[in-house]
């Protein structure tokens, strides 16, 4: 009978505290997109975070949507093949980018990345108590540190997703034009013609701009709630890259949904 009331006790203490991080953590976020206007006497401080978080992951967005382009050419290939459908192979590749794999990608390589970098830096400067200093001061961190970078990257991200994309295109047709020998033609007419511009790339820029917002608030709040240890700053940044990866599958799955099931 104790070890079940004591069992019952710990499920409600976890949920009840779980119930009041997210409560915090909806509080903040609302605050932070309150104080924001403000940012648009001071413009500057937004573009210096957009080139810190941007420029920096573009080498790996590059390469990364490069070789995935690649690789979905070749597997496009060996796959249409089968079929007598290599002709469809530019189709196949703009689709799987600009649907889903430009985003979803980039989304997880910007939470790998530039997350990570933002959690950390956050930390050091509570732990540093330079948040601190700037309250004394009369300076609102949130409106002067939080809300600069929450906004940067909600630009950068579906910046880098159509960098991606379009790169990963390209990859494809390396591939499957110059390597494999599909017609160049036909690679390109089968693209334009099958790809739709809102249901496919406006569909999958509304997806990196929700996880633009996702991962970098998520990146931003759990620098800004880590207790002023290593410790704790080391583990809200391996927090930051598992909470963030979660969030994108689960509104990946939930967007793809409501996009495409009409």
């Amino acid at each position: 009978m104790n070890f079940a009331l004591n069992l019952l006790a710990r499920l409600g203490s976890w949920v009840r505290d779980h119930v009041e991080g997210v409560g915090y953590s909806a509080r903040t976020f609302f605050y932070m997109l309150g104080v924001s206007p403000g940012l648009l006497r001071r413009p500057r401080l937004v573009i210096e975070q957009l080139h810190f978080i941007g420029n920096y992951s573009m080498l790996i967005i590059t390469l990364s949507g490069l070789f995935v382009g690649m690789v979905l050419g070749l597997q496009g290939y060996y796959t249409l093949n089968k079929y007598g459908a290599e002709q469809s192979l530019g189709l196949l590749v703009a689709l799987g980018l600009t649907r889903e794999l430009g985003p979803v990608i980039t989304a997880l390589l910007f939470a790998g990345r530039a997350g990570t970098s933002l959690t950390a830096e956050i930390g050091l400067m509570k732990a540093g108590e330079q948040l601190s200093a700037m309250e004394m001061m009369a300076v609102n961190p949130v409106q002067r540190v939080l809300a600069p970078r929450f906004w940067a990257g909600v630009v950068a991200v579906p910046c880098l997703a159509s960098i991606f994309s379009a790169v990963g295109i390209f990859g494809g047709y390396l591939i499957g034009v110059k390597l494999i020998g599909v017609d160049e033609g036909a690679f390109w007419s089968q693209m334009q013609g099958g790809v739709d511009i809102y249901k496919d790339v406006f569909n999958g820029f509304v997806k990196s701009v929700v996880f633009g917002v996702a991962i970098t608030f998520i990146a931003l709040y759990q620098g800004y709630e880590a207790r002023p240890t290593p410790e704790d700053v080391a583990g809200a940044t391996t927090r930051t890259v598992v909470i963030s990866s979660l969030m994108i599958w689960w509104l990946d799955f939930m967007l793809t949904a409501l996009m495409f099931s009409k």
